[in-house]
């Protein structure tokens, strides 16, 4: 590979990197050609873009960003490494596992997981990983719990104007009579 090959995908892994703001990278170099493309395809499924570069090609590319940003990062990039780029934060851990499930299989190993500026490294976090939570998800729990006591007032108040409305109406039946 000549100076100008790899500058080429020093930019495309920045701009990668730049774009989606988590990332994954995991050891793929146990997998067979046909376990990388059943890998690939649950990728694209789940709108999740995988890539294979060398690791000093993935370390240029952070450190063209912001170097001590990616700082923990560094340290992860040995042997072989597949990246996978994301905008859902949980995705690649669904997608990994349901792999290892399918294959049985412990591969592919999972390096690193770096979610919102937090550093998951080693295997032992795909668990926890799996159940993360988007933003979207949050979001929604955050606008239920605001609007619980809202609907709870109103609710009380259209229940207690029944009871008035239903005493009253006893009360005037009874003077009728």
């Amino acid at each position: 590979m000549n100076k100008a090959q790899k500058t080429e995908i020093i930019d495309k892994l920045r701009e990668r990197f730049s774009r989606y703001p988590h990332f994954y990278l995991a050891d793929s170099s146990a997998l067979t050609v046909e376990q990388v493309n059943k890998l690939r395809r649950a990728c694209f499924e789940g709108k999740v873009e995988m890539k294979v570069a060398k690791n000093t090609l993935i370390r240029k590319a952070l450190e063209s960003i912001e170097a001590s940003r990616y700082e923990g990062v560094y340290p992860a990039l040995k042997g072989q490494t597949a990246i996978f780029f994301t905008e859902n934060p949980k995705e690649p851990a669904l997608i990994i596992s349901r792999f290892r499930k399918e294959q049985g299989s412990e591969k592919p190993i999972l390096k690193l997981a770096y979610v919102d500026s937090e550093i998951y490294e080693g295997d032992g976090q795909l668990e926890t990983l799996t159940r993360l939570k988007s933003k979207a998800d949050l979001i929604g729990e955050l606008i239920g719990l605001l609007q619980a006591p809202a609907h709870r007032v109103i609710g009380a108040l259209q229940s207690g104007g029944q009871t008035i409305a239903g005493v009253l109406k006893t009360l005037e039946s009874r003077t009728g009579d």
